[in-house]
């Protein structure tokens, strides 16, 4: 009788084992359903085509999948830019469930003249464009601060941080420490840092760095670990080998900018946009 029951229990137990997944695949299940959501909205019928098109370049399934951005999260965005091209994924992806920060530029903050007409345009911009699709971007937030003394919001508030292509130009002004010791004063402990910029050759001097726009990745992540970051993880989503970043005009000169002779259009196009780091910062618990 014992030997005809454990017969019977053998394939169920088998079974049982076969059936169960591993550690890792359990994670992996897990973790697609944020992003089916991501998908969604990726695809959504409210991005303008201009943005959408540029999605073969900026990756930004891949991108956000990397830094772990879910939608019950609060993200901080640093300057969006008018055209709100991650804005307009992330506002509608955190909208029910988290919160979309786009963190601005206070044009009062600003010497007067070019820079401030500059920034003011680009926040009103933006702000026109989230005020225009209520049904997407009602629950975004638009945070203005002091660029040479940054504040993001509460310390301790956001879960992540993200930047794309902007570290140059912080590099360029020679005050890319305050920036990185905001999004640190900002983060909860434990949470990400997201830095896309474009990408220079190793040893690169910093001259040229602020010159061509392009900044090394030891360079970013000596910023990232002064400010108290630690480097998670590295990816290689935004890498384009076909740029050689050692254009005439610096990354300006590849598309989307474009400043290049006409009669180079064709090749420059052939480029795409410039070869880019995706860095993954942690702010440690403790």
């Amino acid at each position: 009788m014992r030997l005809r029951l454990l017969a019977a229990l053998i394939p169920i137990a088998l079974t049982a084992c076969v059936a169960m997944p591993s550690e890792e695949a359990a994670v992996a299940v897990a973790a697609t359903a944020p992003y089916a959501e991501l998908d969604r909205t990726i695809a959504g019928d409210w991005r303008d085509a201009k943005n959408s098109a540029r999605d073969v370049y900026r990756h930004p399934r891949e991108t956000l999948a990397f830094f772990g951005v879910r939608p019950e999260q609060t993200v901080v965005e640093i300057t969006p830019g008018g055209a709100g091209w991650y804005a307009e994924i992330l506002a509608p992806y955190l909208r029910e469930r988290g919160q979309y920060m786009a963190a601005v530029v206070d044009p009062a903050r600003v010497e007067a003249g070019r820079s401030r007409d500059y920034q003011q345009k680009t926040r009103s911009t933006l702000e026109a464009k989230l005020a225009a699709t209520p049904a997407q971007y009602d629950r975004a937030r638009v945070v203005a601060f002091d660029p040479k003394a940054p504040v993001f919001g509460p310390a301790g508030s956001a879960d992540v941080v993200l930047t794309f292509r902007n570290v140059h130009n912080w590099v360029a002004d020679d005050n890319a420490a305050a920036w990185f010791r905001g999004f640190h004063d900002v983060l909860k402990p434990g949470g990400v840092l997201g830095v896309v910029d474009h990408r220079a050759k190793p040893g690169t001097s910093l001259e040229t760095m602020k010159d061509s726009g392009y900044l090394t990745e030891a360079l970013v992540i000596q910023l990232a670990t002064a400010a108290g970051f630690r480097l998670d993880a590295k990816s290689e989503i935004n890498a384009n080998p076909r740029d050689t970043a050692d254009h005439k005009n610096g990354v300006w000169t590849l598309f989307p900018v474009g400043r290049h002779d006409p009669e180079e259009a064709a090749r420059y196009r052939e480029i795409g946009e410039s070869d880019r780091m995706t860095l993954r910062f942690i702010k440690p618990s403790s």
